[in-house]
């Protein structure tokens, strides 16, 4: 019979059942590397760990993980969880040896590891198709994953308790604290916009942004009630002091930047400091 002992994370909320089985798994993993002597590596996350409790081992700001196998290639190519859009969640999963539960990462931290993930399996080259801003013209960029910059939580950020910030909005000057969302957040919101869809198919509104700042802030002037908060972003929350706030999110937001640095034209010669890219099929999926 698997016992669960203290060192297991715990959270504000329950542990289901299909939660506690992950955690029994990765603690038999964890044992069985130990046992085997299987190369781990220690991933650094963006957050260093400043925005989770104590009692979490997230919040040691370092999470390990294995190299990756054939058995993990198994989870790449399984159709049934490409269709689930799972995959990539189940990869990372498998490759994690630290003892945590997975959808208490923040987005940034879980990109780290997503990055991470890539290296252990394939390495950490890898080759992109960007377009220059200035003459418009297509350059093979070749990336260190590696050395992609991070951003991590500023020293003047007032986070007044683990993940949770500070603001004082610019016109209305009301006091808002805000929470960094988790894996399970932005899981439970795509649930919740996905019913909103269905019910609001007639008018044809995309109520993304309140439904994500619903669910961000914690308190309005110290009231913490949902339906305050929600009544406060349908009605009373001014356009001006909703760009402040969004902004000063991303400022506070710890991530990986998916930039390729230091970017000079082939064609025009242009340099760009940072580049934004995005990832294609070809990152976990390279080509033999």
């Amino acid at each position: 019979m698997i016992t669960v002992n203290d060192n297991y994370p715990k959270s504000n909320s329950e542990i289901s059942d299909t939660q506690l089985k992950e955690l029994a798994l990765q603690h038999a993993q964890q044992q069985e590397i130990k046992r085997t002597g299987f190369p781990t590596e220690i991933v650094s996350l963006p957050s260093q760990g400043k925005v989770y409790s104590e009692s979490n081992p997230l919040s040691s700001g370092t999470v390990e993980m294995k190299y990756m196998t054939a058995r993990e290639e198994d989870i790449l190519t399984s159709a049934n969880l490409i269709r689930q859009g799972i995959v990539l969640e189940k990869l990372m999963q498998s490759m994690i040896v630290s003892p945590m539960q997975f959808e208490d990462l923040i987005i940034g931290d879980k990109n780290a590891i997503m990055i991470a993930a890539r290296v252990l399996g394939y390495g950490k080259e890898y080759t992109i198709s960007v377009e220059c801003p200035n003459c418009g013209e297509k350059e093979k960029v070749h990336i260190d994953l590696t050395t992609l910059p991070t951003t991590n939580i500023p020293e003047d950020a007032t986070m007044v308790s683990p993940g949770v910030f500070e603001f004082e909005l610019p016109q209305s000057k009301r006091t808002i604290w805000f929470k960094l969302l988790t894996i399970r957040d932005d899981k439970r919101i795509s649930k919740e916009l996905e019913t909103l869809k269905k019910t609001n198919k007639t008018n044809g509104i995309d109520r993304e942004l309140t439904t994500r700042l619903k669910n961000l802030i914690v308190s309005v002037d110290g009231n913490a009630d949902k339906q305050y908060i929600a009544n406060f972003v349908d009605n009373e929350l001014f356009a001006m002091d909703s760009r402040a706030l969004r902004t000063y999110i991303r400022s506070v937001t710890p991530d990986v930047q998916f930039a390729a640095t230091n970017f000079i034209c082939g064609n025009c010669s242009h340099e760009e400091e940072a580049l934004a890219f995005t990832i294609d099929t070809n990152f976990f999926w390279p080509k033999a």
